[in-house]
């Protein structure tokens, strides 16, 4: 509101009510923002599966969390809270609905990753819900998580950008050691998946050197993503 508009329009008491209206919703977004984000590591801590890193021992799930958000924050410094909450959310409990609860098999798997997602979105409006979020954060927390429009939103294709980054930077040489019997070619399949579900500006933030990629699996990444870019071209 200009002074002119407070002149013509309404009285200074009234442009004070307003002012302090608007302050007071910013402060109750702010204080339901990171009350679900307690909330969020609270479920995430019961994880009864343990990680180490850097020596410490972490609940899997809000290790991962963490790297979610510190990721985020590198590669999107700015963004907004709704994205910091599906980030961090990303995996809520994920323990809960295990991949071995379904039958093995392509078909398996896609069901699974079907369920797991709406499970892991409706699991975390829950959390905002009780924080005291309101109804616009949850709708585009839940679509993040459930992946609904990939491509065609950025919330989410933002999401998918920060979870192929973690992936690559802490998991994919895990990923590598616990299938000894994949051939390079299989190894390069499941770079290049991880790659083309990167938007340019994720790739972009690989290709400057922005993520730590592992030394041992460096060439053939690079190789397989060269080749990726070569035949688009």
């Amino acid at each position: 509101m200009t002074l002119r508009d407070r002149s013509n329009n309404s009285s200074p008491f009234e442009y004070v009510r307003i002012h302090s209206h608007v302050t007071a919703k910013m402060t109750d977004n702010h204080i339901a923002f990171q009350k679900a984000l307690l909330l969020i590591d609270e479920a995430n801590r019961r994880d009864p599966n343990i990680a180490t890193s850097a020596g410490k021992e972490w609940p899997k799930e809000l290790l991962y969390s963490e790297r979610m958000t510190n990721m985020l924050e590198r590669f999107v410094p700015d963004a907004d809270q709704a994205v910091q909450l599906a980030v961090r959310a990303q995996h809520i409990e994920r323990w809960k609905t295990p991949r071995d609860s379904y039958p093995a098999g392509r078909i398996g798997y896609l069901t699974w990753r079907k369920d797991l997602y709406k499970i892991q979105a409706d699991t975390a409006v829950e959390l905002l819900r009780e924080a005291g979020c309101d109804d616009a954060t949850m709708a585009r927390v839940s679509n993040m998580i459930a992946k609904r429009n990939l491509k065609g939103s950025i919330d989410t294709q933002m999401l998918e950008d920060v979870a192929a980054l973690v992936f690559l930077e802490w998991y994919l040489l895990d990923f590598v050691n616990s299938h000894p019997n994949y051939s390079e070619e299989k190894l390069g399949d499941i770079i290049t998946k991880t790659w083309n579900k990167m938007s340019s500006h994720g790739q972009e933030f690989v290709l400057a050197g922005r993520i730590a990629l592992p030394q041992e699996l460096e060439p053939l990444f690079m190789e397989t993503i060269n080749g990726v870019r070569v035949k688009r071209d």
